[in-house]
């Protein structure tokens, strides 16, 4: 069986489950031993009734106490007993498990092992499974592998199709030079695949995963380094001189820039009036002020008889730029235009006639800017916000429209300067590390589940005001479906618990674009007064009327993303507050919250982050957004990756050819590498 061979010909997987994996991406054989586990559940001693807390999955030892109780709501059936240990008693609930009543005799001793939920006040087991002592045993400190998964493909299917794969394919031989494997104590690669699946212990996935992250950032910094290369410092084709009326502009503007803006604004002149193109990242902290210098590029651009363009992520948020630059620039002269993706063809044609004939100063939009068919005219500046949401062959499909135009890249990701130079090797690094003013620092709590209620009478409070807020529920289970339903859900329980007369609206990742855009559109009018998502609203829209940002389950977050999802309050003139609903009374996520709550300087919260979780936490979401690499993740595995950086970078010219030589596939992967979101 070969990596090339099409998914169906591992043992066991038929015409429909091959449809469902073909969905997820997983096509070949090698794609199937790829798709690594993204968790693992790990069976746990079991612990006592008195310990247990909301939201975790415990095992308990216990006796029935109670006959089983049977009732029936709508199409499920439930049951229902209570069991016993020497520290107290719980509530175990089952749906459409009927037969269970045979086995569960009063006096009868098992353990039980399941998620704990709140219902009514009260603490119950949904659905445990049942385990005699002897069965639990040979599970115990056992890791089993959790799958991304689709509708109609379990974990256990995957499961048996990788180990079924692995007893007949021909894996991959090890490539990376037997120096490094030595000098960095790296595990075999061959085992290491296995192991990432089916560990033997939390060591072996530990040594597994090391090697396959330190692979990953082997081959993205090798990549970087062949862009870097072909990467010719450009003369400056578009010289772009000083104008008067960007000093007016300034002057002009309700507030005065900080010092941080003036010297990265200077950075910035001192690029696109000097001898070579600039190549510049612009990394800020939410809110601190990058739009406006990117404004003050355009505008100087434009005054010079060039175009530029601003390219986007979300539709709403091009919108949004598009107004706040027509009105910035309305006494200028400057001409502005809209392309996003949801325009009609007729629109497009206009618009991209405009661009080519120049009718048009600067064009903000979506992917849609980098389209084929968009020409423009002495494009001399390209920008793109939110840069890690784009790809590096974005970045370069749009300065690409031109000749060599400048590039500036923006970014509110709050990544230590250390891993910024690496990830983001091609470009010169300018970094507004100081908040305006103005800004009303935004008040935080960390409160358990019990604040819920008070939460909630809370956001009533300020709705009343005129205010709005966000709510957001953690991804946590396997299925973008279940998120969903988790969404719509909780939801529902948001209602009943606001006054009727408050607009509650859900998002979430499997809705279609346009009606994530609706939804976004109707928030930022005041229409939809209280929003619940998924992060998906770490990047999508300024809405300064929202005050309130809430997140539920904050300690499966990392502290970087919880940052990003608290910016998108504290952007008008009104108090903003940020209410953090731990589900662990954990000592280490105490400590891990707090930072937060004493702190809303995103660089300083990133480098406490990688203090205190360290590379290799696997068990917890990774930071959704922030350089998505397929399994490393650049704050939980900062060591290795500055360790794989230096590897790649201490290969001999000799020992690279060599490299390419002895495994083809590789060079067209490294030329290829998909940078993720990079």
């Amino acid at each position: 069986m070969n990596l090339t061979d099409p998914v169906r010909v591992i043992k066991g997987i038929g015409e429909k489950t091959e449809k469902d994996l073909n969905r997820m991406g997983i096509l070949t054989v090698g794609d199937m031993i790829h798709h690594i586990p993204r968790t693992y559940d790990m069976f746990e001693g079991p612990i006592p009734i008195s310990n247990i807390s909301e939201g975790n999955v415990a095992a308990l030892e216990a006796s029935v106490v109670s006959s089983v109780q049977a009732k029936q709501v709508k199409n499920l059936k439930i049951i229902s007993c209570r069991v016993q240990d020497s520290s107290g008693t719980i509530q175990l609930t089952w749906f459409n498990m009927p037969f269970l009543r045979n086995k569960l005799r009063m006096g009868y001793h098992f353990i039980f092992r399941g998620k704990v939920v709140r219902k009514n006040g009260v603490l119950v087991m949904d659905q445990p499974k049942i385990y005699t002592r002897e069965e639990y045993i040979n599970k115990m400190n056992m890791l089993q592998p959790i799958y991304e998964l689709t509708s109609g493909i379990t974990s256990n299917t995957i499961a048996k199709a990788v180990k079924n794969a692995f007893s007949e394919a021909d894996l991959p031989s090890d490539y990376l030079p037997k120096r490094i494997i030595k000098e960095y104590n790296l595990v075999n690669y061959k085992n290491a695949l296995k192991d990432i699946h089916f560990p033997k212990n939390l060591e072996a996935m530990k040594a597994a995963r090391t090697r396959l992250v330190f692979d990953e950032f082997f081959q993205f910094t090798l990549a970087l380094q062949a862009l870097k290369e072909k990467k010719t410092v450009w003369n400056n084709e578009y010289v772009i001189k000083e104008k008067k009326e960007c000093e007016r502009f300034i002057k002009e503007l309700p507030y005065s820039l900080t010092k941080a803006q003036i010297k990265v604004w200077k950075e910035i002149k001192g690029d696109i009036t000097g001898p070579s193109t600039m190549n510049r990242l612009i990394q800020g902290d939410v809110g601190s002020g990058k739009t406006i210098l990117a404004a003050l590029a355009l505008l100087m651009t434009a005054l010079n008889g060039y175009q530029g363009s601003l390219m986007v992520p979300t539709e709403v948020l091009a919108k949004q730029h598009y107004e706040s630059l027509t009105g910035l620039f309305a006494e200028y002269g400057v001409k502005i235009i809209l392309l996003v993706g949801s325009m009609t063809a007729a629109e497009k044609r206009k618009a991209y006639e405009k661009i080519k004939s120049h009718e048009v100063d600067i064009i903000v939009g979506t992917h849609a800017l980098i389209q084929e068919k968009v020409e423009y005219d002495n494009l001399a500046l390209a920008i793109t916000d939110e840069q890690h949401r784009f790809g590096v062959r974005q970045r370069e499909a749009l300065s690409g429209k031109g000749t060599h135009p400048h590039v500036l890249v923006m970014s509110a990701t709050p990544i230590p300067r250390t891993l910024a130079i690496i990830l983001y090797g091609d470009l010169d690094i300018s970094v507004v590390d100081e908040l305006p003013a103005n800004r009303l620092p935004i008040k935080n709590c960390v409160v358990d589940t019990g604040y819920r209620n008070t939460a909630y009478k809370f956001i009533a409070k300020e709705v009343a005001a005129g205010r709005q807020a966000y709510v957001i529920c953690p991804m946590v289970e396997e299925s973008e479906a279940i998120e969903a339903e988790n969404v719509i859900e909780y939801t529902e329980k948001l209602k009943e618990g606001l006054p009727s007369d408050i607009l509650v609206e859900f998002l979430h990742g499997k809705m279609k674009p346009n009606e994530k855009n609706d939804i976004m559109e109707r928030f930022a009018s005041g229409e939809i007064k209280v929003l619940v998502s998924t992060t998906v609203v770490e990047v999508g829209v300024n809405v300064p009327n929202a005050t309130v940002m809430m997140i539920e389950n904050a300690e499966r977050f990392g502290l970087a993303q919880l940052h990003q999802l608290r910016g998108r309050v504290g952007r008008g003139k009104y108090q903003s507050y940020c209410i953090l609903v731990s589900g662990s009374n954990g000592k280490e996520t105490k400590e891990r919250l707090e930072i937060l709550n004493h702190s809303n300087d995103g660089f300083y919260i990133a480098g406490e982050d990688l203090k205190l979780r360290g590379p290799g936490d696997m068990f917890g979401i990774r930071q959704s957004g922030d350089m998505e690499f397929r399994i490393g993740d650049i704050y939980n595995d900062s060591e290795v990756l500055l360790k794989a950086n230096e590897a790649a970078k201490s290969l001999t010219q000799q020992e690279v050819e060599q490299l390419l030589e002895s495994n083809p596939g590789l060079a067209d992967k490294i030329v290829n590498y998909d940078m993720g979101t990079l």
